[in-house]
């Protein structure tokens, strides 16, 4: 299985790297890769397999709140693959964004709905529109096993239980200035229009 993933991942990698051009600057979330996935991941594959590819790019990793897996887990990795990068606050995306400073977004996928929604990690909905509000290219990268025919839309599927509830206060209480006895309201995923994204990337082409 482990084989069968890391040929599936490195497929995908090799459709993600052909859509990034030479020099560009990449907005990525959370973490897609082999922390993520085996080997090469997912979106962070693709990424990967540019730069040793002989392109020239440069990623700007949002933090990814409130679990932090973009600041802690992408920049580790990236830091052992030596592409350069630059951590960046989830509400800075639309900064540069508009700046013309990215010239690509590029996620992964927990659930691809039928009708190409996009169901993933809370804040890739906010960073898609802005990418889709300043002209910038979106890609989610997932392997095919990853849609979901089942699904008419992402929003069958775009909640999880209230249960994290607690678990988030927590986060946030150690991580800023936000009480214990503040009750948070912190959802793990959310879906993303299919309207928002330019091309899914898959396995099996893009």
């Amino acid at each position: 299985m482990a084989e069968e993933d890391i040929a599936t991942n490195l497929r995908m990698a090799e459709f993600g790297a052909s859509l990034i051009a030479d020099g560009d600057t990449i907005i990525h979330h959370c973490n897609t890769g082999s922390l993520a996935a085996v080997d090469w991941g997912t979106a962070l594959g693709a990424i990967r397999y540019a730069f040793e590819h002989g392109k020239k790019i440069h990623l700007l990793i949002d933090e990814t709140r409130p679990r932090f897996q973009g600041a802690r887990l992408t920049a580790w990795e990236c830091q052992q693959y030596g592409i350069p990068f630059e951590v960046i606050t989830d509400n800075a995306a639309g900064y540069f964004l508009h700046r013309g400073d990215v010239q690509k977004v590029m996620f992964g996928s927990d659930r691809v709905a039928a009708n190409g929604d996009v169901v993933n990690k809370v804040g890739t909905y906010m960073l898609s529109l802005a990418a889709h509000a300043n002209g910038v290219p979106v890609y989610p990268v997932f392997p095919l096993t990853t849609l979901d025919m089942s699904l008419n839309s992402g929003e069958e599927n775009s909640h999880r239980g209230a249960a994290r509830g607690r678990s988030h206060r927590d986060e946030l209480s150690r991580r800023s200035s936000v009480s214990k006895r503040s009750c948070c309201a912190k959802p793990s995923l959310r879906l993303t229009p299919h309207e928002l994204i330019t091309a899914w990337v898959t396995d099996r082409g893009s």
